[in-house]
């Protein structure tokens, strides 16, 4: 089923890799650079997933996910991060934040898309608003 999705990386060249992928596998890509404008581009459009990088300028991606989990219009919105940012410690806090998922880079397109998928299919996709 096509889908929204935010692609949320301060990397131009990435995000528009992502979104080439994304719209090859049926989906629409929005792309933000940075935490204000995802922020804005969520609550604007309010995707169906939002793909987040940590490391961001402006509002970092811990600080961007416990913001879009306290708005109610985007409290149900599943949200992978994707981030190169090493560590257990950044697993543990990007959970804690609110993500659904924790990916580390690099990934593989097929294994990105697969887990995209997943995600789509989830309880918190499937949440009431959220069609």
């Amino acid at each position: 089923m096509p889908a929204t999705i935010l692609v949320v990386d301060d990397e131009k060249d990435f995000t528009q890799l992502v979104a080439f992928h994304l719209r090859r596998n049926g989906h629409a890509a929005l792309l933000a650079h940075d935490g204000e404008e995802a922020l804005d581009q969520a609550c604007r459009h309010l995707p169906d997933l939002i793909l987040l990088d940590l490391m961001l300028p402006q509002i970092d991606g811990f600080t961007l996910c416990e913001l879009l989990r306290r708005h109610p219009p985007t409290h149900s919105i599943p949200i992978l991060l994707l981030t190169a940012l090493p560590g257990q410690l950044a697993r543990y806090n990007g959970l804690a934040c609110g993500a659904d998922e924790y990916l580390s880079k690099p990934i593989s397109p097929a294994e990105l898309i697969r887990r995209i998928e997943r995600a789509l299919r989830s309880p918190r996709a499937a949440a009431p608003g959220r069609s």
